[in-house]
């Protein structure tokens, strides 16, 4: 028995080492975009073992590398979604495949990548627009979201968007906490009449001051909890994983990502967040241009929701969701592009080419969905530029990957090439095929 073992596995061996992908590929003579230096119209890249080898005019082709001629194609580092529920919600109509939110109003021990669905037809379809990685977000809204989100919607995960397993996936799991912000609501509504009701603001400011208590109550004992985690023994107190999950919040190692849009709660979560010493991300900011000096001035960076909608208010300016990045720009405030959403999150680089349509530079708009969201989130130094020693999550593309007409030739991700086939492309190309019915 044993040498008919040892005998399948030798008759096997040469096909498993066939199946085995490249662990080196070279990009020759094609234009690199490596947003960490000047541009270099006919580079070598190099990629070996999931990372960035080199790269340069006159970098060496290894031997046994399995190169790729791009000869008039042009090579970006992969798009970055900095919100998205991606993996975490199938179809938005179907409750048992939307996994975004949990109950209650406190859940900052709720991790994303426990409930990423490896599997799901939107990363695939998602990666083909040249998106290699993302941050997943519980509760971020959006077309695909499930409902609620709380105050503290759980704990954001940066993945790659290729993997057989979320670990396989993960950049990092606990990439940012999430909390929602208390608005001062004076309009409600009614499910049970499907009217509105409006509130006295008095008895709407108590609601919210309310909220702001609770939520300083969960720091302060956060912060208690992390003094007795670093004096005490773990045998003298009762373990709370939800205030485990915030030490890391209160002693300044996991960025807070704060979603407001109003400007008045805007400058409340920033006058919060600096009064507890927290390191804030400011998500959403439909008004952040009315308080982009104060943003500047406590270094807090933005990551922009949309902008193909109205704006907050009907006499605000119709554009100016879309001017908006520009001003920021021009203010100084560092800020990305983010989808908020699953179904739509493959016209990043859309919404990128919009703003700059709008007054936005372009160099700055490619920089909002590659290098800038990496270093928002702390990961600059892994992923964003096309750098020797980062991951090699490349694009190669047949022209700029902010437009729409432009087709992603080549994808790496983690160093290994991935393909570009989904759902979307095998729809079109059965029903392309149709046989033309006999009338």
């Amino acid at each position: 028995m044993f040498g008919l073992l040892n005998f399948l596995c030798i008759l096997s061996a040469p096909a498993l080492r066939a199946q085995t992908p490249p662990t080196t590929y070279a990009i020759t003579h094609a234009k690199i975009f490596t947003l960490a230096g000047n541009t270099i119209d006919d580079g070598t890249l190099v990629i070996r073992d999931g990372k960035i080898a080199a790269v340069g005019a006159n970098v060496e082709v290894p031997a046994g590398a399995q190169s790729i001629d791009g000869k008039g194609l042009q090579v970006y580092p992969g798009l970055f979604d900095p919100v998205t529920q991606m993996g975490l919600s199938e179809i938005s109509a179907v409750s048992a495949t939307v996994d975004t939110t949990e109950t209650g109003n406190y859940n900052p021990d709720v991790v994303a990548a426990t409930a990423v669905f490896p599997s799901s037809e939107h990363i695939p379809v998602t990666r083909a627009s040249g998106i290699t990685e993302v941050l997943v977000v519980p509760g971020s809204g959006g077309f695909a979201s499930g409902g609620g989100r709380g105050v503290f919607g759980g704990q954001a995960s940066a993945i790659n968007l290729s993997g057989w397993t979320i670990d396989e996936m993960l950049i990092k799991k606990n990439a940012a906490m999430t909390l929602y912000w208390p608005e001062i609501e004076t309009r409600t509504f009614d499910f049970a009449t499907f009217t509105r009701k409006e509130k006295p603001f008095s008895e709407a400011k108590q609601d919210y001051d309310k909220q702001v208590t609770e939520l300083t109550d969960w720091l302060e004992r956060a912060r208690h909890y992390s003094q007795v985690m670093e004096k005490g023994s773990t045998a003298k107190y009762d373990r709370d994983l939800k205030l485990e999950a915030l030490v890391p919040v209160v002693r300044g190692e996991m960025p807070l990502l704060v979603f407001a849009d109003r400007s008045r709660d805007i400058r409340n979560a920033v006058e919060f967040c600096d009064k507890q010493n927290l390191k804030m991300v400011l998500a959403g900011g439909d008004q952040a241009y009315k308080v982009k000096d104060l943003l500047r001035s406590k270094g807090i960076p933005v990551i922009l929701r949309p902008m193909l909608t109205l704006p907050l208010n009907e006499d605000d300016p119709y554009d100016q969701l879309l001017s908006q990045p520009a001003e920021l720009a021009t203010a100084g405030v560092k800020f990305a592009f983010g989808s908020f959403d699953n179904s739509f999150a493959r016209r990043l680089g859309q919404n990128a080419a919009n703003a700059v349509a709008h007054g936005l530079p372009y160099d700055e708009a490619l920089r909002a969905v590659t290098i800038y969201p990496a270093q928002i989130l702390g990961l600059g130094s892994q992923i964003g530029t096309i750098e020797p020693g980062k991951i090699a999550n490349i694009i190669v593309t047949n022209g700029d990957p902010l437009e729409i007409t432009t087709d992603v030739r080549y994808l790496f991700i983690r160093g290994q090439l991935t393909s570009t086939n989904n759902r979307h492309k095998s729809l079109y190309e059965k029903y392309l095929n149709r046989p033309k019915s006999a009338n």
